[in-house]
């Protein structure tokens, strides 16, 4: 089987050629199908987003596609920064101006009251418009200030509690095995080998 991936992301495609090398399914990115448009993202949730890029593609291409959309929502926000994760800070921002922003909206939020959780939706949908939806959700808290150099976006500010530490201090192999992205890709994986 071959999968197109909704992403033109480098980092991100090669993250899930290696979380499904082990199902035979052959993986490629949009940058190898000729000029496609950007799909806008402009749903109300996760699902939405990713079942929309997911759906748009596969028409357009023929190709069984896959398509993720994955944020953060902190409680004391409201769920914000939710699908606006990317671009919290605006349009462009770079992942230390959204950690930045993140961090001054909730200067005045006391510890005990920072919740947040990790979210990731993944849909897979084929060209005739059928299209199945695995999620996955990592609960934390957020710090007051940054601590680790690995991972990216917000993993920094990021604590999991049960391990003490953050995403951004945590393996790789760790992180991987139980972030809402590894969560949603176990949930896909065990779709596929059922429907293979």
């Amino acid at each position: 089987m071959e999968l197109l991936v909704a992403t033109r992301n480098s980092g991100k495609l090669k993250e899930i050629q290696r979380l499904l090398s082990d199902t035979g399914i052959s993986v490629k990115g949009l940058d190898e199908c000729g000029d496609l448009p950007d799909v806008v993202e402009d749903g109300h949730t996760f699902a939405a987003n990713a079942q929309k890029k997911a759906a748009t593609m596969a028409h357009l291409t023929g190709y069984v596609t896959l398509a993720d959309d994955s944020g953060l929502a902190v409680d004391a926000l409201d769920g914000r920064p939710g699908i606006y994760s990317a671009r919290y800070a605006g349009d462009g921002a770079s992942d230390a101006d959204n950690n930045r922003k993140l961090l001054q909206d909730m200067a005045d939020v006391a510890f005990n009251h920072r919740q947040a959780a990790f979210h990731c939706v993944l849909a897979l949908c084929t060209p005739d418009g059928d299209c199945q939806l695995f999620d996955g959700r990592l609960d934390g808290m957020i710090l007051e200030q940054a601590r680790g150099d690995g991972g990216f976006g917000y993993d920094p500010l990021f604590l999991v509690p049960e391990y003490g530490r953050t995403l951004a201090e945590l393996p790789l192999e760790t992180k991987n095995r139980i972030s809402h992205r590894g969560q949603a890709f176990n949930r896909l994986v065990e779709y596929l080998q059922k429907s293979s």
